[in-house]
């Protein structure tokens, strides 16, 4: 009884037709695969010529073409069942079931023959680490490209005004940023002096430039 047996797994597509036979058996991981050539079947061409020949004639040969047509449909199926374990001894050798998951994976791109397992449940470590490689120094250069952005801000003279900060010349509390008066003494607050020729802050009272000499 072995021999009646037809041995099939879940990762195939039947194209068959009444012409011919073809088969497809795919990975469950990667989707690619392979597809057997068109095997012709004879018998459909008899059949062809009695179903032709019962259309011109009748009679006779109408009833021949229903007996051919039921011995073709007998023959077709025998014949499907052959093709089909050729076709699936033929093509297993490029596929392994995995022990693990039971998925029929390729053997070129999703079985690891190290683990004997699919890339699924043993991935390749090698390519794992590339890949873990890449996608650091991808968020790195994104990292990077928005401190840099954070830099470029900062450097603007509205930025910088926002962002610093000052103290009462009088009693040494912490100024708001825009105020005229000390909120803490009432003290005035006089605008900074610059130097007229390199700019440097110029201390309070001071003659002569501290940074280039020049009077202020």
């Amino acid at each position: 009884m072995s021999e009646q047996k037809i041995e099939f797994t879940r990762n195939y597509h039947d194209h068959s037709t009444s012409e011919g036979f073809q088969f497809e058996f795919v990975c469950d991981r990667c989707g690619t695969g392979y597809r057997t050539p068109f095997d012709d079947y004879a018998a459909a061409r008899v059949a062809g010529g009695l179903q032709t020949a019962s259309s011109l004639l009748g009679g006779l040969f109408g009833r021949a073409a229903e007996v051919g047509e039921q011995v073709r449909s007998a023959a077709w199926e025998k014949a499907h069942d052959k093709a089909f374990r050729e076709a699936a001894a033929a093509l297993k050798p490029d596929f392994r079931q995995c022990p693990r998951c039971s998925a029929w994976v390729c053997r070129r791109q999703c079985w690891n023959d190290g683990k004997g397992l699919c890339k699924d449940c043993a991935p390749d470590l090698g390519v794992e680490m590339a890949a873990a490689q890449s996608s650091r120094t991808v968020e790195e250069i994104w990292a990077h490209s928005r401190v840099a952005e954070d830099d470029r801000a900062m450097l603007t003279e509205e930025s910088w005004r926002e962002g610093a900060s000052a103290s009462c010349p009088q009693c040494e509390a912490p100024l708001p940023a825009k105020t005229k008066f000390c909120p803490e003494c009432g003290a005035r607050i006089a605008p900074a002096a610059k130097c007229s020729n390199c700019g440097a802050k110029l201390e309070a009272g001071a003659k002569f430039c501290g940074e280039c000499g020049t009077k202020a």
